[in-house]
């Protein structure tokens, strides 16, 4: 009698196997497309707060609900002009000035300011000169509403805002559509020394909304 049951239970394993691993596909299919994604870094564009080969965990789900904030790190789909490879579809960069803000460059201590508020940018990368590190060029521009300036934490070696302005002279071939970002970039998981959350810095808390 007991072996019988045994039996039962293995045979009604078995069939129920396949069954458990489909929706366990299902759902991580979901998971992935809905919820969370991870990226991986190809490029030094926002170094040192994200290296070569580092890798993300994107929230994909938070912008849903709300817009993008100022000094989240967001993955987005790129403008084609953007690209300097046609398969690099997926870029990464951080929020400096939202739908309304004056962004401009640079202060007397060659800072960024938002709408006069100037950014103590802890995050830069100075390895190609500090007194550089917050634009090696100068602009002064106002986000269109519905966009965003973005700009990687290396600006030396950045695709990004700042460097198409410069390119086209242009607002909107200069910021990306809020409709373009796939998710907020909200810690490194790997490798498990870089190990770290992405947290918005203190410096963009102190920026006053945009005059009307």
């Amino acid at each position: 009698m007991i072996d019988e049951q045994q039996t039962q239970r293995r045979n009604t394993f078995w069939r129920e196997l396949p069954i458990l691993l489909g929706v366990a596909i299902v759902v991580a299919i979901l998971v992935r497309a809905f919820v969370l994604q991870t990226f991986y870094i190809p490029s030094e564009s926002m170094e040192h707060t994200l290296n070569i080969n580092d890798r993300v965990l994107v929230n994909k789900l938070v912008y849903d609900f709300r817009d993008p904030h100022r000094g989240e790190v967001i993955v987005f789909n790129s403008p084609e002009e953007w690209r300097s490879d046609p398969s690099e579809t997926d870029f990464i960069k951080r929020v400096i000035g939202v739908g309304g803000d004056r962004v401009v460059c640079c202060d007397a201590q060659h800072r960024i300011t938002v709408n006069g508020k100037a950014l103590n940018e802890t995050y830069l990368d100075s390895d190609d000169g500090a007194d550089l590190a917050a634009s090696p060029d100068p602009f002064d521009i106002t986000v269109p509403q519905g966009r965003l300036w973005v700009m990687g934490d290396n600006r030396f070696h950045s695709g990004d805002s700042r460097e198409q302005y410069l390119r086209f002279h242009d607002i909107d071939k200069a910021t990306i559509s809020t409709d373009a970002v796939i998710g907020r970039a909200f810690v490194v998981f790997w490798p498990f020394d870089r190990a770290s959350w992405l947290s918005v810095p203190g410096t963009d808390s102190g920026v006053p909304n945009p005059r009307p």
